[in-house]
């Protein structure tokens, strides 16, 4: 089953990780007020429970937790989860944290002390672009493909694909672990009516495994294609 990066019914959620019960408090109230689902942890391992779950559209996560040290759950989150949007809320204010987390793919960095109404404006913005990416971004397994830029990604960074490898690519995640016969995609991706007797649907797919990896799309022998994306 295809899995958009963020359903639209998840837009509103939102996670705290925090150790400071009157912060959790304090945030997860504001931020219900305006509309949004607020869950919280007050250590790591049950914050990356929580995320492990998924569905949130932002993470709120705290550096000083009792357990488990911010940035190894800030890493662990991100590994697991590229695509999820994390604001790092933390007493720590030197530049090289604040580096650190920005590098490892925090969305945003605020120190505390903090005004509330700075935090609440961040949340809002990354929530409008989760649910802005959740229309551009489709996932099977580990692949990737954005339907804005074209471009697909296994992993190792986005590719640019050609106009008929998008097309293509596009219909077989649509049609992910089926058997999509070669009279199919000839009818579906170049508007062939009948078979011209062309190679092109060969031709393709062999670019498409030039720039993904050989083992994505399988040949079905005398039928068609099978896309695989573990």
């Amino acid at each position: 089953m295809i899995e958009t990066v963020l359903t639209e019914a998840a837009v509103s959620r939102v996670l705290v990780i925090d150790d400071e019960p009157k912060i959790v408090s304090f945030v997860s109230r504001a931020l219900t007020a305006r509309g949004y689902d607020v869950d919280s942890a007050g250590n790591g391992a049950r914050g990356l429970d929580l995320v492990r779950m998924g569905g949130y559209a932002v993470v709120v996560l705290d550096l000083r937790l009792p357990d488990i040290d911010g940035i190894d759950v800030l890493r662990t989150t991100l590994e697991e989860r590229p695509d999820q949007q994390v604001i790092v809320l933390s007493a720590l204010p030197d530049v090289e944290t604040k580096v650190q987390c920005l590098d490892l793919g925090a969305a945003d960095y605020i120190t505390k002390p903090f005004a509330l109404a700075e935090l609440i404006a961040r949340v809002r913005r990354r929530v409008r672009q989760r649910a802005s990416d959740g229309e551009r971004f489709l996932r099977v397994g580990g692949l990737v493909l954005d339907q804005r830029a074209r471009t697909a990604d296994v992993g190792r960074g986005p590719v640019r694909l050609a106009g008929r490898e998008f097309l293509l690519l596009h219909h077989l995640v649509r049609h992910r672990d089926e058997v999509c016969t070669r009279e199919e995609l000839l009818s579906d991706v170049w508007g062939y009516s009948f078979d011209p007797g062309t190679n092109a649907v060969e031709v393709c797919v062999r670019r498409l495994r030039a720039k993904l990896g050989p083992n994505m799309i399988e040949t079905i022998r005398n039928v068609g294609y099978c896309l695989h994306a573990p």
